[in-house]
């Protein structure tokens, strides 16, 4: 289930401070100078088990008052049509302006859920005072501090009780689902299409066309699975239109609720940025990834070395985790098409692997015992025993006497030491450490 939970409200009032405040990271620049925060950041969360997405939808406004109006008006309908919540949050000193009232009647009229997030109340004199808020006709008020998270966890326990209550319109088969996913105009509809033999998607020169997620069902040459074509990502400085803000959501979206996002990146231009962000994006929710170079028939004076000199700068690029098959394609000419087909399933089915604990311990253990971890203030850690966690990606527990003491570096080792012995490629591999 993939949870979206959207802030608005009128810049300067904490949207950017609440966001880091869930997703305990100091992502968004936090300014007392209104409409600092220019991008609509990401990030994960989670209250008592459950999982949740959250998105700072932005704060900036440039020009008259109308366009500033306006502008949280596209704000607050993008976020009513594409999060699964809304938090609308309000300046407890300032108390309630006219434009809060217009939005409060906009999220009224939907049948989206809503909270009132009264905040900056910072001590009980303020707190008394949010009370103000209830003359916007809410049932339910919610004070909190995002400086200091006074008030988050009854917010929380409110806002996980309406998301465990949610669902998402995703295909009711049990299958295995591909994104597609990558900057604008880099041809994931033309892949789609090249697949499905249709003109399932529409496809044009101009970055950006498809603005919705799409599912189609690919069922050929021994194949069942998913595609999810999602709308093209472009750069953070480069996401103007509320449309590509929509678009950002709904990727988004499509990545969350995939099994292995197939990257598509540019051959003509070099592994960019914006690239990386969305391969980090799809990393962070521990999802398979293979990594497809369009357009190579495009690229010229190419010999022998190209590709592996590509290739390297790719590995370079999104190093430490480089275990990522690459594929180089032309949609256009239909090159290696299917191969990165069979690579996206070969993904999948390494991202369903379980090993016994008993095979592990039989195979890491003498690994471990002959290369331990460093010593630490002159204690010895020992590590008793590893097993794969329930989880729906590969994570695996090493029990041992001192966790607290196993650096990253060592982490890092036993992942590689993993990966040696067994095929996860494509797929992020999480290590935790447990006392025994």
């Amino acid at each position: 289930m993939s949870n979206i939970v959207a802030l608005v409200g009128r810049p300067n009032v904490g949207k950017s401070t609440l966001f880091n405040r869930l997703t305990k990271r100091r992502q968004a620049i936090v300014d007392p100078t209104a409409g600092v925060t220019r991008d609509r950041h990401y990030g994960k969360s989670d209250w008592n088990g459950v999982e949740f997405s959250v998105i700072d939808t932005g704060g900036y406004v440039a020009g008259s008052g109308d366009i500033f109006e306006q502008q949280i008006r596209d704000q607050v309908e993008i976020a009513l049509e594409e999060a699964s919540v809304v938090l609308f949050l309000v300046d407890t000193i300032e108390g309630v302006s006219p434009l809060d009232r217009e939005v409060i009647e906009l999220l009224r009229k939907s049948t989206k859920p809503f909270f009132l997030v009264a905040n900056k109340a910072d001590n009980s004199k303020l707190i008394s005072e949010s009370s103000v808020f209830y003359e916007l006709g809410v049932d339910a008020v919610y004070p909190v501090s995002s400086i200091n998270g006074g008030g988050t966890g009854e917010l929380l326990d409110a806002l996980v009780a309406v998301l465990e209550k949610t669902s998402e319109d995703v295909p009711e088969e049990d299958l295995p689902r591909f994104a597609v996913v990558g900057r604008p105009n880099v041809g994931k509809s033309s892949l789609i299409n090249t697949l499905l033999g249709t003109g399932r998607t529409i496809v044009t020169d101009i970055p950006g066309t498809t603005r919705d997620t799409i599912y189609s069902r690919y069922n050929r040459y021994g194949f069942d699975f998913y595609l999810v074509d999602t709308a093209g990502l472009r750069k953070k400085g480069k996401v103007r239109e509320n449309i590509e803000f929509y678009s950002v959501m709904r990727s988004v979206r499509a990545i969350e609720l995939s099994d292995v996002c197939l990257l598509m990146v540019d051959a003509t231009m070099p592994f960019e940025s914006q690239d990386l962000s969305i391969f980090s994006l799809a990393a962070r929710n521990n999802k398979g990834i293979i990594i497809l170079v369009n357009k190579w028939d495009l690229m010229r004076n190419k010999d022998h070395t190209t590709a592996l000199r590509y290739e390297e700068h790719i590995r370079e690029r999104i190093a430490p985790f480089t275990d990522i098959p690459i594929v180089f394609i032309s949609v256009l000419n239909k090159q290696r098409v299917f191969k990165a087909m069979e690579a996206a399933v070969e993904v999948f089915h390494n991202r369903q692997q379980k090993i016994s604990t008993s095979r592990l311990n039989q195979v890491l253990l003498p690994i471990i015992e002959n290369r331990p971890p460093p010593s630490t203030k002159g204690k010895y850690i020992k590590i008793k025993y590893v097993t794969q966690l329930p989880t729906h990606y590969p994570s695996f527990a090493f029990f041992c006497n001192l966790p607290q003491y196993i650096k990253e570096p060592y982490m890092r080792f036993l992942e590689n030491q993993i990966r040696a012995n067994w095929n996860f490629s494509g797929v992020p591999v999480k290590i935790y450490l447990r006392k025994k």
